[in-house]
């Protein structure tokens, strides 16, 4: 009888385990399987089967403790909105499709507009937008595409972090180890790849815009001085680099892309940093069938072409 009790004991604990698998227990402050979003960008020369794409180093924000999955686009704001509310972060890449008329932008306005509404009502969700992600925060925020047209396609650049006694006391910043923050001030850690800046000058003459984002870093093309990392102001938990974090660690296309030890701790710090805020977000699918759908895993990244901008790409 002995033998019979354990074993029904042990069929219990299965049933159990089976039965909780999807409910998995989110601590009283944190939250540790974090999904974030990445929005996916229209081909310019789409073919049948595949019209956007994402960078798989994006994708690897995941090295941090995240799952990823993509946002499509060309989908219903309603479709979105169900993702938004399943998620705990989102993220807009870099890329080369205009700030105010492509799909990408949509996307972008939907998600933007959903995170300052949850916000506002106490739920806490973060953004963070890389190079045309970046563009695209202060577009969005600013309500005008006030770039302005410089060439730093191929530079890596040392971070001028020292704007303000705020950088060092922003949420991005603040608990940056000392080595690294002497490193990105002196060495050409960050990694530029954009033809359009947001110049200090347009900053400062933009109300709205100097209200909302706090300056943490700026740099120099030799001509003109741009911002190149944000940080909302209030406690909106919204971030953006001009930069590109995730190239230093897994892009090895481009000679100018650094690859040193302080510039793969660069791209991990901000991983971390950005994870971090997600695991502060409460969102969740509603079954584990609609999680398992919706993640990056359901496809595969291909090899990017040879001379081509990313190692790996997926698309869609």
């Amino acid at each position: 009888h002995s033998a019979e009790m354990f074993a029904l004991l042990l069929y219990c604990f299965a049933c159990c385990c089976s039965l909780s698998s999807f409910a998995f227990p989110i601590q009283d402050e944190r939250n540790d399987r974090p999904i974030i979003v990445l929005l996916a960008q229209e081909l310019r020369s789409p073919s049948p089967g595949r019209s956007s794409y994402i960078a798989a180093s994006y994708v690897k924000t995941e090295s941090a403790g995240a799952r990823v999955a993509p946002v499509m686009v060309n989908q219903t704001e309603e479709q979105y909105r169900a993702l938004f509310n399943s998620i705990n972060g989102i993220l807009f890449p870099g890329g080369g499709v205009d700030l105010v008329t492509s799909l990408y932008a949509r996307s972008a306005k939907i998600f933007y507009d959903l995170a300052i509404e949850a916000n506002d009502r106490g739920d806490y969700f973060p953004v963070w937008g890389t190079c045309l992600g970046f563009e695209e925060l202060t577009y969005l925020t600013g309500e005008l595409a006030l770039v302005t047209q410089n060439d730093m396609r191929d530079a890596a650049l040392p971070l001028n972090c020292y704007r303000s006694v705020e950088a060092k006391e922003s949420k991005m910043f603040r608990d940056l180890p000392a080595e690294l923050r002497k490193a990105l001030a002196s060495e050409s850690l960050t990694a530029n790849s954009h033809k359009w800046s947001l110049a200090t000058s347009s900053y400062d003459a933009h109300a709205a815009l100097k209200k909302f984002y706090k300056v943490l870093s700026t740099n120099s093309d030799g001509d003109l001085e741009f911002v190149s990392t944000i940080e909302a102001a209030r406690d909106y938990p919204i971030y953006g680099t001009q930069w590109h974090p995730e190239k230093n660690a897994y892009e090895f296309t481009k000679a100018y892309v650094p690859h040193s030890p302080s510039a793969v701790r660069t791209s991990f710090y901000a991983a971390e940093f950005f994870v971090g805020e997600a695991r502060k977000n409460r969102h969740g699918f509603g079954s584990e069938a609609e999680e398992r759908k919706a993640l990056i895993y359901n496809y595969s990244p291909e090899y990017g072409r040879p001379n081509g901008t990313f190692v790996q790409i997926y698309y869609f």
